[in-house]
């Protein structure tokens, strides 16, 4: 079983698009039985929330749903718990590591470093460029399940 956690600032746009993706990819790849997949926030300010109605509306455009999904936080257990977590931007990742304090394992990554890149997924909340977030985070997550199945992190 692998199990993922996808971050963002708030946990209403991009980590929980990402969330999704990667269901629909596991999904349709026969695979929902060998991973669990979440996603979490590195600040508070969006607790508790929904995802964000234009995330949500992407998703839709392309079959996917994100059902009931609230924003959660990200807490230090989580490193013990989760094989990866995965950033979407460099701030992401500083946050990830002031949470988690250390990374002995290499489990904290950036999303599109799976697909050789050292981008940043844009946030969508500042952009208003949801399409091309969902098209980076695509791409990321399609990359980090081609190296899982080769059986890299």
């Amino acid at each position: 079983m692998t199990k993922l956690m996808f971050i963002c600032h708030g946990n209403i746009c991009r980590s929980p698009m990402a969330e999704f993706v990667m269901k629909d990819l596991v999904k349709k790849a026969g695979l929902e039985d060998e991973f669990v997949i979440a996603s979490s926030a590195v600040s508070t300010e969006e607790l508790g929330n929904r995802v964000y109605p234009p995330a949500k509306k992407i998703l839709a455009e392309h079959g996917i749903s994100v059902g009931d999904k609230h924003a959660d936080l990200l807490s230090r257990r989580d490193y013990d718990l989760y094989d990866l977590l995965i950033a979407m931007d460099t701030s992401n990742l500083r946050n990830i590591r002031r949470i988690i304090r250390s990374d002995p394992d290499d489990k904290v990554h950036l999303l599109m470093s799976f697909a050789g890149k050292s981008a940043s997924v844009a946030d969508p909340w500042y952009t208003g460029d949801f399409e091309t977030a969902y098209r980076d985070i695509l791409e990321g997550c399609e990359a980090l399940l081609k190296t899982l199945m080769r059986g890299g992190k």
